[in-house]
């Protein structure tokens, strides 16, 4: 008879019936009774008030019955918890039983209940269990060691188990050993900072011998575990990779991944140059090859996981293209994801066939695949230069076929084909205008508009071709209006007498039409260019583009080393890292491959200050009294050398359009400057040109030295006070967060210039070179005094260190906070954001002495309201000491009194941009806190300044 009787529901009372049962003498009827309580429990019904009848039953030598009654037990014991105690003598009694299966089964039960009274009256009964003499207990013991971390973690450690555990690393028994791993390995997880797996040659050693004896699972645990041990050499690596080679021809696939991933790793350690290296790429492709046969599930894990390797080491694969052709009876997620490798792997030797398969999938019926199979054609053209011929003539076929989707995919994909190879293909453009009314999807048609523009000279009627998409502009995606309104700019100074009313026409649309603020702001610089200077407009528009590279959707280095460590996982799916989808602190450790050179962890450096440049956007510094008076305070107009000789009407405006090609990024010059920005050609007219100079009167004080040189620190005279402090180099841009590119510096200031010292590794594959720096504006005005410096190319894994001097003469926009920088690097691979905080102290210019009757009658002058008082602890220096110290950094002493056994300094700072700052200083002897009294008409400066002290004392 079947165990469906015992779901059957009975009379009313059926829990009174039920504890009858249970406390029934026959064993047959109590058995019958627990069957009947479990059945209830699995579909939902409330048993627990059967709890202490059910317990009662554990005093029994039937197995069955035993294992019934854990299982009751681990369901409620969260829920009865004082109930729950009173099983603690039984589990005690059963983990002495004579029957290794009741003990292990005991111990078993025990690390399920999770409830914190029970665990301490636990740890004796675990204890023995762990030094039992049947390896099935010890096994068992140490997955609950782990369970019972997890509840508590302090009491294992008090109670010694984790040493226990790694004693068991050497257990006799390979399943107590993968288990002792496994145990060891979660609770690192949890703990990423606790050395717990403290793996050395002879702990490696015990583990490979115990991989060819444990079950599936224990395999796995211990090559998980070996992925995380770093050998000492080569040699060592090559004899891990010698035992762990046979687990490629398992059974089960995770074990094979697990190995794969193992070997990844250790295959960087050894020199390509080695025979055993060449053997072992050989015997890494058909475990893989062998993955591909399994049911589609499974298939596409491993496709994902070979998507990885082959990114990482295409020639382990190059041999095995057939494999990855498309079967007509594959799930469209596995059709995809073959493709893609197929691209990865094609070369000039299997190109021809390819070409043919690609082709061939053109004309199938799954849109989504034929869609990627016409891309596929364009990429394998860009990446294998030898077929590209072949590839376009393919393409003119498939738009010949007038199948709507793939006549799109096929104009997407020659547009990347005309940037890879300029000059060569053009000849193919009357055929693609000829469809150019079928064009109904947003990429397509920015691609076409893209095509039209940039070759509007071979084109007789681009014009009306371009007109024709202009009547719908407002109904068009933002991809294919800012497309459009590019190509008619690049029309229009191509063939400016006969497209200016279209060129009026789609910036009108553009800037007074529009609520799209990319499209406004592009129609804008386009209109400044074209109304100020033509002809930079001509080489900033119709500049040459760079060409394509051949793969653009590799994944970036430093990322892929992450995921190769995560083969076989969930990671290795997804292709993200574990910490951008694992909540909480377990996975979250950032792994890399062994270093060839010395490498060092970036990923998880957090990066300083907002990401990037355009997060938030800065506020105008706001009005004090009068709405420019503390713009003005801190903005001094740029010295007339610097700005480019243009008509006077568009001074500000071409100077912040033309200044470097980041511009997108730096928003409107003229909303600082209260110039009225409305939105017709003649805008310009509204800037005015930068004011050339400003009332002393708002600097706070009678001015000092001469005028702009002064403020600009180049006028020298001062010699630099020796002892200015530099604050350590900071990370401010890690590598995973700018394709290989790590920067890490710190300002200083040497000889009264302010120079940012910076430290460029290279963490990619490729040679970085062509690096170029802006700066956002800011609140002081900072700006590179030239280019940076990089004068060879910046080779991977090599780091340079480049000093950039800054002048304080940039465009002025308050920031939040008030010291932040934002800035932009570009180097031959792309623009990268970051943004950094410089010390105040920075700004502290070399001629910020008062006089003592001008500091008295300014700080008189001054509001009390702008008086911030500060405490600087723990400085343990008599004031004189603290006077020299501060004057390394342009915080000069004016005058010192004594009263009462207190020292009052009293101090004076001037600002690159003319803002004094007053401030008193009271030192009490024997008193390591200081008092600090801070004047200044800008009172955001305060805090500021208050920092630059704490700063410069302590260090």
């Amino acid at each position: 008879m079947t165990d469906s009787k015992y779901f059957t529901t009975t009379k009313k009372g059926e829990i009174f019936e039920l504890k009858a049962e249970l406390n029934s003498d026959k064993k047959e009827k109590k058995k019958e009774a627990v069957k009947k309580v479990i059945a209830s429990m699995t579909v939902g019904k409330d048993v627990s008030a059967l709890f202490p009848d059910v317990v009662n039953c554990m005093q029994t030598d039937n197995l069955e019955l035993k294992k019934l009654v854990y299982l009751y037990l681990m369901n409620y014991a969260k829920s009865q918890p004082d109930m729950a105690i009173m099983a603690v003598n039984t589990f005690v009694k059963d983990c002495e039983d004579p029957n290794p299966l009741i003990r292990a089964l005991a111990v078993r039960t025990m690390g399920c209940i999770r409830v914190d009274k029970i665990t301490e009256y636990l740890c004796e009964p675990l204890r023995k269990c762990l030094k039992d003499e049947d390896p099935y207990v010890r096994k068992t013991a140490a997955v609950c060691v782990a369970k019972l971390h997890d509840i508590n973690a302090q009491l294992v450690e008090d109670q010694g188990f984790l040493d226990t555990l790694k004693d068991l690393i050497s257990d006799s028994n390979p399943m107590v050993v993968a288990n002792a791993v496994a145990a060891l390995s979660e609770i690192a997880e949890s703990h990423p900072n606790s050395n717990l797996l403290d793996l050395n040659p002879q702990t490696i050693n015990k583990l490979l011998t115990a991989l060819n004896e444990c079950t599936e699972w224990g395999q796995i645990f211990i090559l998980d575990c070996l992925a995380n041990y770093t050998p000492r050499d080569d040699r060592e690596s090559q004899s891990i990779c010698e035992r762990v080679t046979p687990r490629l021809s398992h059974a089960n696939s995770a074990v094979v991944l697990s190995a794969v991933k193992v070997l990844m790793k250790f295959m960087e350690m050894l020199p390509k140059d080695l025979d055993y290296y060449g053997t072992l790429l050989k015997k890494l492709a058909p475990p893989l090859v062998t993955l591909l046969s399994a049911e589609p599930e499974l298939q596409y894990v491993a496709l994902r996981n070979i998507n990885l390797i082959v990114q990482k080491r295409p020639e382990i694969l190059k041999h095995e293209m057939k494999v990855f052709f498309v079967k007509y009876n594959d799930p469209i997620y596995v059709k995809l994801e073959k493709l893609d490798i197929m691209i990865r792997l094609a070369s000039q030797a299997n190109i021809a066939q390819v070409l043919a398969e690609l082709k061939e999938y053109a004309t199938e019926v799954d849109v989504d695949f034929v869609r990627k199979a016409v891309r596929a054609i364009g990429r394998c053209a860009i990446k294998v230069e030898q077929s590209a011929e072949r590839c376009v003539s393919t393409l003119l076929d498939l738009i010949q076929t007038k199948v709507n989707y793939v006549v799109q995919e096929a104009i997407v994909v020659i547009k990347d084909i005309f940037r890879k190879y300029p000059n060569k293909y053009e000849s193919v453009i009357a055929t693609l205008c000829e469809n150019l009314d079928s064009l109904d999807e947003p990429e397509a048609r920015a691609a076409m508009i893209w095509i039209v523009g940039e070759y509007a000279e071979r084109i007789d009627n681009a014009d009306e071709l371009l007109e024709s998409f202009l009547e719908g502009f407002h109904d068009e995606s933002t991809q294919v209006q800012l497309q459009l309104l590019t190509a008619i700019v690049k029309l229009f100074l191509k063939k400016p007498t006969e497209t200016q009313e279209l060129v009026q026409q789609v910036l009108s649309l553009a800037t007074q039409d529009s609520d799209n603020p990319d499209l406004r702001d592009r129609g804008y610089i386009y209109w400044r260019l074209l109304s100020t200077d033509p002809v930079a407009a001509k080489e900033v528009v119709l500049a040459e583009k760079p060409l394509i590279s051949e793969e653009t959707d590799l994944i970036e280095p430093t990322l892929l080393e992450e995921l190769i460590c995560h083969i076989g996982t969930l990671a290795s799916v997804y292709h993200k890292p574990p910490s951008a989808f694992v909540e909480g602190s377990r996975g979250v450790q950032h792994r890399r491959l062994p270093p060839r050179a010395g490498s060092v962890e970036s990923a998880e450096s957090p990066d300083v200050g907002q990401s990037g440049p355009s997060e938030a956007p800065p506020a105008v510094i706001p009005s004090q009294g009068d709405l420019l008076g503390d713009l003005l305070n801190l903005d001094l107009a740029p010295p007339t050398a610097t700005v480019p000789s243009v008509q006077p009407s568009m001074q500000m405006g071409a100077m912040d359009l033309l200044g470097g090609g980041l511009d997108s990024l730096m928003g409107d010059e003229s909303d600082t400057l209260g110039g009225d920005i409305g939105g017709s050609p003649s805008m310009g007219a509204g800037l005015g040109a930068a004011p050339t100079a400003m009332p002393a009167a708002l600097g706070g004080a009678p001015p000092v030295g001469g005028g702009l040189g002064d403020l600009f620190d180049l006028g020298g005279g001062v010699g630099m006070p020796t002892g200015f402090y530099v604050v350590p180099k900071t990370l401010w841009l890690p590598a995973m967060k700018a394709k290989g590119l790590e920067i890490s510096g710190t300002f200083a200031r040497r000889g009264g210039i302010i120079q940012m010292d910076m430290s460029l590794t290279n963490k990619a594959m490729s040679v970085m070179t062509d690096f170029a720096i802006q700066f956002n504006r800011n609140s002081f005005g900072l700006a590179p005094a030239g280019p940076l410096q990089v004068l060879t190319p910046l080779s991977p894994n090599q780091t340079i260190d480049v000093s950039l001097p800054l002048s304080t003469s940039g465009p002025v926009m308050k920031m939040e906070p008030l010291n932040n920088l934002q800035v932009a690097v570009k180097n031959n691979i792309d623009v990268f954001y970051f943004s950094c905080q410089f010390p105040l102290s920075l700004l502290f210019v070399e001629d910020g002495k008062m006089e003592r009757q001008v500091f008295l009658a300014t700080w008189k002058d001054i509001p009390n309201d702008n008086e911030a008082q500060f405490q600087i602890k723990d400085i343990h220096l008599n004031s004189d000491a603290a006077s020299n110290k501060l004057q390394g950094s342009n915080i000069f002493t004016i005058a010192k009194r004594t009263v009462e056994g207190q020292d009052m300094l009293y101090q004076s700072i001037k600002l690159t941009n003319s803002i004094w700052v007053l401030a008193e200083m009271r030192v009490q002897t024997g008193n390591p806190n200081y008092t600090l009294s801070i004047k200044c008409r800008a009172p955001e400066v305060c805090q500021f300044v208050y920092q630059c002290y704490e700063m410069v004392l302590k260090n």
